[in-house]
Parts: structure tokens; sequence; C-alpha cells
């Protein structure tokens, strides 16, 4: 226990879901966690009261990182608050499904905004901070490897979010800051359910697709999260774990 004491942890899109489970796993393990939000300011509020009657450090940050300024903000509150930087978990992430015939600019620029530029700009003002020894943590999706139909901007940015992994990894090397992918299957999120994917005929399958017959829980994937912040991976960068239950 108590894996990342004396670190500090940033935490994108950690206001529900498994962004809050992340934050909620680190801090637990001892780290002070910004927990940043873009527009639920109740859910990332909510995180830290939970951190803190568990004795824990953490701040809600709003920022959109896919704004340079905001992102830069975002990493310049989490020094002012705590002083250093440790860990960055890149998990503020949206996800929307069409067909090829029904791709549209706004569909390829809404996802690719957040999920691969402002993955590179968080960590860009990140990395002027970060404590040598430090861990960052992308987190994509099993639907890079699966590629299912309807699935095409999506699945590209989730798929350049492991490429920048492995390009980043040989970067920040020398510096002793390890980047590493965690690729999550279907797991049972607000969000999972807003978009049909639980309780439905595709939930189904992809708990029969499994061979522990379920899909996953946010606190499945903070679980890893939380052994790729900690000593425990030291010798682990450039890396694409799948947490899947073993779904491929």
């Amino acid at each position: 226990m108590n894996k990342l004491v004396n670190k500090v942890a940033v935490v994108t899109g950690a206001s529900k879901g498994i962004g809050a489970a992340i934050a909620t796993s680190l801090a637990a393990e001892g780290a002070a966690v910004v927990v940043n939000y873009a527009s639920s300011k109740a859910g990332a509020d909510a995180v830290v009261n939970a951190i803190v009657a568990a004795g824990g450090k953490a701040v809600a940050i709003k920022a959109d990182v896919s704004k340079a300024v905001e992102a830069q903000a975002l990493i310049d509150a989490a020094i002012e608050h705590y002083g250093r930087l440790d860990v960055l978990v890149n998990n503020a992430g949206i996800y929307e499904f069409a067909p090829l015939g029904g791709i549209t600019e706004e569909h390829y620029h809404k996802q690719f905004n957040i999920n691969v530029l402002g993955l590179l700009l968080i960590t860009q003002a990140a990395t002027k901070h970060m404590s040598d020894g430090g861990s960052i943590i992308n987190i994509g999706s099993l639907i890079a490897r699966r590629m299912p139909a309807n699935s095409a901007v999506y699945a590209g940015t989730k798929g350049a979010l492991n490429a920048i992994t492995g390009v980043l990894a040989q970067e920040l090397g020398p510096r002793n800051i390890r980047v590493n992918a965690l690729n999550p299957g279907v797991v049972e999120t607000e969000g999972a359910h807003a978009a049909d994917l639980v309780d439905s005929a595709f939930g189904a399958r992809a708990a029969a697709e499994s061979p522990l017959g379920r899909i996953g829980q946010p606190g499945d994937i903070a679980s890893v999260a939380v052994f790729l912040a900690s000593s425990d991976s030291y010798w682990m960068t450039g890396e694409q774990l799948y947490a899947s239950g073993g779904r491929r």
C-alpha cells in the first residue's frame, strides 16, 4: 500500500467513469491528485470530496486540454498547488461512431482535437515540470485493435495514441520518464450506458467474448493505472497494455 506517497498526479477527464476511478485509486496509494474536468464541475467536486473524505489530497481544476493555453494553465495550477508533478494520466477523450458515409469534418476534428491533440498539448506542458522518473499513462481503447465497423475516426485516434506512446517513450526515456498506453475493453461507465454499450446485445456479446464472462468496471482499469504509475513498473516504457478481460 501507499505506493505513491509524496507523488503528485494529474488525471485529465477525471470527473466520472474511468478517470474518476483512476484519480481515486492514485489518491488511495498516497498521491496528491489534480482532478481535471472540462464541463462537469459537480462531478469533479464529488471525486475530490470522496478523496478528501478518505484522507487523501485532491483539487479539481477545469481545463479543455485541446486548447494549448488551458492545458498549460492546468499544469501551472498543479505546480502551484503541489510544487511538483510525477504522474500524468491522459484520460480525457470522447467517442462518436459513424459509417464512412457519415463522417464529417466536425466529427473528425472533434475527436482528434481531444483524443490526440489534447494528449500532445497536455504532455508537452507537463514534461516541462515532470520529475525525472515520472510516469505518463495514455488511456487508449481495445477498439484500436479490434477495429469494428463504423469506428474509423475513433479507432484512428486510439491507434494514433498507441503510436504516440512509443514515440514519446523514445523521446523522454533519457529523462527516465516512462510512457505507456493502457487500452481498456468495454467498461461500464456513464458514457457507456448513454451509448447503449452495456445493457444491450453489444454488451452481452462483449461479456460473452471475455474469458472472465463480464465487461469491465472502472476499478479494473484503475488498478492497472496504479501499477503503471508506481515503481512496480519501472522497467516498462513504450508498452501497449490491454485491460480487456482477455477479449481480443
